[in-house]
């Protein structure tokens, strides 16, 4: 059972405060945080009550519901009313387009149609390395796709991920696998993605981009490169989007 000192900085009465000091519901999200890293609650899966977590931590309640708030922001849980609290999962439907931020100019976002071009096993080149915080020589699978919108080509994503943490992951699998490429990797090699930064640029589509999204070499296309991380702020992806914005914007939320 994990429990916390009275005393918040962890210090004897009367010491002085280190650097390192949090407030106690910062220190009650940390250990929550853990047990979602170590999967004694699973995606999906009803979290403990506030009630029931205060008496394991030997916290108010008010200390635990601050802790869940942030854990809530952050997208690691997810409050259902009268229901409790869950642990989020990339196969709810809210979670679907938490990643994917192109939307139609026209109509509602829906899911777009995959085809997998190509799945391979490669050492890691020197940008993959260093983005995924990899050893020099080690292997990640490569994945290249085109993701189509009612029927037209409008996505090309390449994707790196580790090898060690990704064995098995092949090209029949992922076509096989109906869900959410983040469901997936979720589900079978648990490794849930938590955040990700990105950064975007506008290119001119080369011959292969052209090729792919049946456009012409020089079309204005967007360039995203994304890093996803799991817990503990391990990146586990490089992806990199090129889209095709003819009928679709990028859209985010500032807040």
């Amino acid at each position: 059972m994990n429990s916390v000192p009275t005393n918040p900085s962890g210090e004897a009465p009367g010491s002085t405060a280190s650097p390192s000091f949090r407030p106690l519901y910062q220190q009650i999200k940390g250990l929550i945080t853990q047990s979602l890293q170590s999967g004694e609650w699973k995606p999906g899966e009803l979290m403990p009550s506030e009630v029931e977590l205060a008496a394991r931590f030997k916290v108010s309640q008010g200390t635990v519901r601050k802790a869940i708030d942030e854990l809530a922001a952050e997208n690691l849980v997810v409050r259902r009313q009268g229901k409790g609290t869950f642990v989020a999962t990339h196969h709810e439907e809210r979670a679907h387009f938490r990643f994917l931020k192109l939307m139609p100019d026209e109509g509602v976002p829906h899911h777009p149609d995959n085809r997998i071009i190509e799945v391979k096993r490669i050492r890691a080149p020197a940008e993959v390395t260093r983005l995924l915080e990899l050893k020099s020589g080690d292997a990640v699978v490569y994945i290249k796709r085109v993701m189509s919108f009612d029927g037209a080509p409008t996505i090309l994503e390449e994707l790196w991920l580790p090898g060690q943490v990704f064995k098995g992951l092949t090209a029949e699998r992922l076509v096989e696998y109906k869900g959410p490429m983040y469901g997936l990797f979720e589900s079978e090699f648990g490794t849930r993605m938590i955040r990700a930064t990105e950064k975007i640029r506008a290119v001119g589509a080369d011959a292969a981009a052209a090729h792919y999204l049946h456009v012409v070499e020089g079309t204005p296309l967007l360039c995203a490169d994304r890093v996803s991380f799991t817990y503990g702020d391990r990146p586990v992806e490089l992806r990199r989007g090129l889209y095709l914005t003819a009928q679709h914007h990028y859209q985010n939320e500032l807040s």
